[in-house]
């Protein structure tokens, strides 16, 4: 055990923080995700949901400042009318965390899950709430 390290962060989802580089993306997967079918590297973090690992991620993990929107959403389907409240959450988390955040960047449904084949990991988890996936960008320590 190591001290000041959330639970919710396993061995595995921490050394994959720990080896992505500048540039590299992860994405926290909704239950609804078809993370298996798209992962170059899955990690499992079922019983969870996605803001509590967003906020334990964002202890350790940097965001890109380099680019204009280091943080991806999966834009609504046009004809949803879901709104998804989550993402107001997710702001949150990431102002809190003190990194540098101005908005997110959108992708469409396949273009979104086209993103996520190329990223360098994906985290399944339980989450339950509507277009609750996010890819982060890895950034840099200065």
């Amino acid at each position: 055990m190591l001290k000041n390290i959330p639970s919710v962060i396993s061995p595995e989802l921490m050394y994959v923080l720990m080896e992505m580089g500048h540039g590299d993306e992860i994405v926290l997967a909704d239950g609804n995700f078809p993370a298996a079918n798209v992962a170059q590297r899955l990690i499992r973090c079922d019983g969870h949901g996605v803001p509590e690992i967003l906020e334990a991620i964002l202890k350790f993990f940097p965001l890109d400042i380099y680019v204009e929107q280091p943080v991806a959403l999966m834009s609504v389907v046009p004809g949803d009318d879901t709104k998804p409240t989550i993402w107001e959450d997710y702001r949150k988390i990431i102002k809190a965390s003190g990194e540098k955040f101005s908005d997110f960047e959108f992708a469409e449904r396949f273009a979104f899950y086209e993103r996520a084949s190329d990223a360098y990991a994906v985290v399944a988890t339980s989450e339950k709430a509507l277009y609750a996936n996010i890819i982060l960008k890895k950034g840099i320590i200065q």
